[in-house]
């Protein structure tokens, strides 16, 4: 729950003024959820294609979707889900690797099962099956922030 302490400015923040039923809402929340999932994967899909340059594909994998989660995180606290202040972010944090880990968990299994059934992939098939991943992994991180994480 939110504390009543946390500003949630939803005049600065387009599409997450609280108005009318809680569908609504969400109608308002899903494009910047959808912006910012599309930019945390361009900036992960980034971390991983240079990481992957000096270790393995697991390692370039928990490496660049650590970094990335903890932004996309922080931005939908703020701008899909109007919350600003610094209280509660800790917990928001640690609420977010619940997501997290299922990203990891996804992801990790598309590596392993590339390295099975395509052991001398490339990296662009790497990419792609990371991409399907990381997909899967957003609907289930859209689902935890709206009704566990940032639920108001």
């Amino acid at each position: 729950m939110v504390s009543t302490n946390e500003s949630t400015d939803a005049a600065a923040v387009p599409g997450t003024a609280e108005q009318g039923s809680g569908g609504g809402k969400a109608n308002r929340q899903i494009p910047s959820f959808l912006v910012i999932g599309v930019l945390s994967t361009l900036f992960y899909l980034g971390l991983y294609v240079v990481a992957r340059m000096v270790v393995n594909p697991q390692a370039a994998n928990l490496i660049a979707l650590a970094v990335s989660a903890v932004a996309n995180t922080a931005a939908n606290r703020r701008f899909t889900f109007g919350i600003t202040g610094s209280e509660g972010a800790l917990r928001h944090q640690l609420q977010g690797a619940v997501a997290f880990v299922i990203g990891l968990a996804l992801s990790s299994g598309v590596l392993a099962l590339l390295d099975v059934a395509a052991p001398h992939a490339s990296k662009v098939v790497e990419v792609g099956g990371l991409i399907v991943a990381n997909g899967l992994a957003t609907v289930v991180r859209f689902l935890l922030m709206k009704v566990w994480v940032f639920k108001k």
